[in-house]
């Protein structure tokens, strides 16, 4: 049974323009949800999240391994546990990424999206999703094409929403309008963003999804787990780095990055905050934010990243600070 008091603590955020609220922090199934990994430790972290009050679990077709296993764990929790909840969550899933051989198991083609779509729905024993994204930008297939199948992936019942991801600030646009003329309106944009990545603060993506009334949803939003505690003194056993199928490389933690990190632990400090905490509560300072997108490999960890919203703004200096050690 969910707790009773799941949805007193949690902050939801109006999605763009769009008459949905979504939690301020989600769930993503990426890693540690897997094929390969307990079941009983999923079915604890999803459980605990909704206890948390997150609505929101984010999925794609490819999350593993092996791909499609992370969709079928979250199906046996769904069916187990909560399926008497539906209509309190958001379920999200993806395509764009390779799936199966051939020429028809990847990328954007409509042939592509809404077969993927179809599989996804029968891992996750589901009629529809909530919000079903384009996983990534596909040079070789017409974005009209792209764009109408996630159309069609609304109209058809399969869908209530859609979005897109990874998506630049010129295609973002083009697609929103795009999808405003179908008259299915892009619910959300899903882009990589943290301390470590602020590329759509350069590129103008925050401000062309404000101007068209798109939502976001940050993911990485702590860098694959390197604006935490955990590698502050190297490399631990056991973390992303170490995992034969993790998408973290040893030689993206550092030294250059391991000072800023120990830096920014440092004002996670003084602001009473782990630094996951801080790095969360950063990612959510800008009004586009919708959402900071979480993994985790235990339930604690979720428990920690939802007190962020517990946690003090951050002062003028503060995000000075910040901007200098990031910039240095």
């Amino acid at each position: 049974m969910p707790a009773s008091d799941r949805y007193d603590t949690m902050a939801f955020n109006r999605c763009g323009r769009s008459g949905l609220k979504l939690p301020a922090i989600a769930l993503g199934l990426w890693h540690n949800f897997a094929g390969v990994d307990p079941f009983e430790n999923v079915r604890a972290m999803v459980l605990r999240a909704f206890d948390m009050g997150i609505t929101h679990f984010d999925l794609a077709n490819n999350y593993g391994p092996p791909p499609g296993s992370a969709e079928e764990s979250m199906g046996r929790v769904l069916a187990s546990d909560l399926a008497a909840y539906r209509d309190e969550l958001i379920i999200s899933t993806k395509a764009g990424y390779g799936m199966w051989p051939g020429p028809y198991g990847d990328f954007g083609s409509r042939k592509y999206l809404l077969a993927s779509l179809d599989q996804s729905l029968k891992r996750m024993g589901l009629d529809y999703v909530d919000i079903f994204y384009h996983h990534r930008p596909d040079d070789e297939t017409p974005l009209e094409e792209s764009m109408a199948a996630l159309d069609h992936a609304v109209r058809s019942g399969r869908a209530l929403y859609v979005g897109i991801s990874s998506y630049s600030s010129e295609r973002a646009r083009e697609a929103a309008r795009m999808l405003r003329e179908m008259g299915t309106p892009c619910l959300i944009h899903q882009p990589s963003y943290s301390m470590l990545n602020r590329r759509i603060e350069e590129n103008g993506l925050l401000q062309v999804l404000d101007e068209e009334g798109v939502g976001c949803i940050a993911f990485c939003p702590l860098a694959q787990g390197m604006l935490t505690n955990k590698y502050i003194e190297g490399i631990p056993e056991g973390s992303r780095v170490t995992k034969q199928h993790g998408s973290l490389k040893s030689d993206q933690v550092t030294d250059e990055k391991l000072s800023i990190i120990k830096q920014l632990n440092a004002l996670a400090t003084e602001r009473d905050q782990s630094l996951a905490q801080m790095a969360l509560r950063w990612v959510l300072r800008h009004e586009t934010m919708t959402t900071a997108l979480i993994g985790a490999s235990r339930p604690e960890q979720i428990e920690e990243n939802v007190a962020c919203l517990g946690g003090a703004g951050f002062s003028d200096e503060e995000l000075r600070r910040i901007d200098a050690i990031l910039t240095a």
